[in-house]
């Protein structure tokens, strides 16, 4: 539930969103997302999280990440690490979670409502504690994905849930072939 008069900001977990919309079939467009929330109350902020994979001052998700900066977010970025693990298998590390929590305490006093995108249990204990500086705080993720990608200890702590799939038709678009940022993502979702 949302109220036209409260203050609201968006966290978003870049990889987490987007591994929950490529599970339900679809693409968020960053434009009808803004817009959306802006619709349901006075927008103060929207932040998107996400760790960038740099090859020779390059990365595949730069192009969003411009966009996005570009069109009214706030983005929060860091070198991912890459690294080969046990098995020589080369894996990429690239964890968000401090920094948008980081940054979520410290506008819980200036908002009234916190939107996380993300279905990561990790963020259970952020959210309860937003919920005690009197934010409320709605989630959105799915569980209409096999397996579901959210926590359930999330989904229960949170205010609200907002069923990704139900936001489908508002916030969404047709996958496109595999884009370099598509593999980056896959990527970043393996740490």
């Amino acid at each position: 539930m949302f109220y036209r008069d409260e203050r609201l900001a968006l966290f978003i977990d870049g990889s987490n969103l987007y591994a929950a919309a490529k599970s339900l079939g679809f693409d968020i467009d960053y434009k009808l997302l803004r817009q959306e929330f802006m619709r349901r109350g006075k927008l103060l902020r929207a932040f998107y999280y996400t760790a960038l994979l740099e090859n020779d001052e390059y990365s595949p998700i730069r192009p969003l990440v411009d966009w996005l900066h570009y069109n009214g977010f706030s983005m929060v970025t860091k070198p991912a690490k890459e690294y080969v693990d046990s098995q020589g298998r080369r894996k990429v590390k690239g964890n968000m979670d401090i920094e948008l929590t980081v940054d979520a305490m410290e506008l819980a006093g200036h908002v009234d409502h916190i939107v996380l995108f993300s279905g990561d249990g990790d963020f259970r204990p952020l959210v309860e504690s937003l919920q005690r500086s009197g934010c409320r705080v709605s989630v959105v993720s799915t569980i209409r994905s096999s397996p579901p990608m959210i926590a359930d200890e999330l989904r229960r702590q949170a205010d609200n849930f907002i069923e990704l799939d139900e936001l489908k038709d508002v916030i969404g678009r047709p996958p496109r072939d595999p884009r370099p940022e598509d593999l980056h993502h896959e990527e970043m979702m393996q740490d």
